[in-house]
């Protein structure tokens, strides 16, 4: 098992599984800048590290995260208060320290990421640990997780991307009412309304989500990570002549080894051995936006 050394949160890598934990339990996993800034470098060192395959994202202790760490001092987001941005300080896509959300920023890391991530949501997830979740590809919860969208209680608004996410999963009604009300939801509501894929008692969570993450592992790098930004990318397109375009690339380029390895192997009932990598082997038009 390899390990990569960070303060809040802990990465874990074995079988071709990386486990992602956030590791703050004596403040149940709150969130703070340097923790946005360790997963953001942890998700982007996961998307070219050829040993992982899949992400499992869980939290330490008894909560997933309770949210921003309300306890710093200064601006509580780490927001520089001296600024007065606008639309024109958002439009280069470069990062702004003091001004781009925090959460907003794990989310983009999450987004471009080339692995699958899977959330095994242990306990309490509410602001960020709520909308962290949106980005992720799978997500499952223990039988006594709670969720909450609680940021107009205290007079903010929503973030790390979840206006663009959360809408996409449980329907724009049913986020609306979430953020309004800033209600607390309990596991089997979440899935009920389609936020989480499947409820487990706490000692089976992660083993359901591994095996998950085991099933991806066993596919091929390269079509796992096209497949995954095709669906979250070309879902928003404006026409699918644009999911067309890039379905034919890919498929022509995948069809080429892994894809020959793979019917191969089904032709002679044995298991593929997929060899293709995703630091180094994806065709060329990736990233094609």
């Amino acid at each position: 098992m390899s390990t990569a050394i960070y303060k809040t949160i802990r990465y874990e890598v074995k079988d071709l599984i990386l486990t992602l934990t956030l590791d703050r339990p004596e403040s149940m996993n709150a969130f703070t800048v340097e923790m946005s800034e360790e997963l953001v470098d942890a998700f982007n060192r996961a998307s070219n590290d050829d040993s992982v395959s899949a992400i499992v994202v869980t939290g330490a202790g008894r909560a997933f995260c309770a949210g921003m760490d309300l306890s710093v001092d200064g601006n509580v987001f780490g927001l520089d208060e001296s600024l007065t941005p606008g639309i024109e300080d958002m439009q280069d896509h470069e990062v702004t320290k003091g001004l781009s959300d925090t959460g907003g920023l794990v989310n983009l890391s999450i987004y471009d990421c080339k692995k699958p991530v899977i959330a095994a949501v242990n306990g309490v997830a509410v602001g960020i640990g709520a909308t962290m979740l949106a980005a992720m590809d799978i997500r499952l919860a223990a039988e006594k997780s709670r969720f909450g969208f609680v940021f107009e209680k205290i007079g903010i608004t929503p973030e790390a991307c979840s206006s663009w996410f959360l809408p996409r999963i449980v329907g724009i009604s049913q986020a609306l009412e979430w953020v309004y009300t800033g209600e607390i939801i309990d596991s089997h509501t979440a899935r009920e309304k389609g936020f989480i894929r499947s409820v487990h008692p706490a000692d089976e969570l992660l083993e359901a989500a591994y095996g998950i993450a085991r099933s991806i592992a066993e596919k091929s790098q390269v079509s796992i990570a096209l497949a995954r930004q095709m669906m979250l990318r070309l879902s928003a397109a404006s026409h699918p002549r644009d999911a067309h375009n890039i379905d034919s690339l890919s498929i022509f380029y995948t069809s080429l080894k892994d894809g020959k390895e793979g019917v191969s192997a089904f032709l002679e009932k044995r298991t593929p051995e997929f060899t293709q990598k995703a630091s180094t082997d994806m065709p060329d038009f990736y990233p094609w936006w």
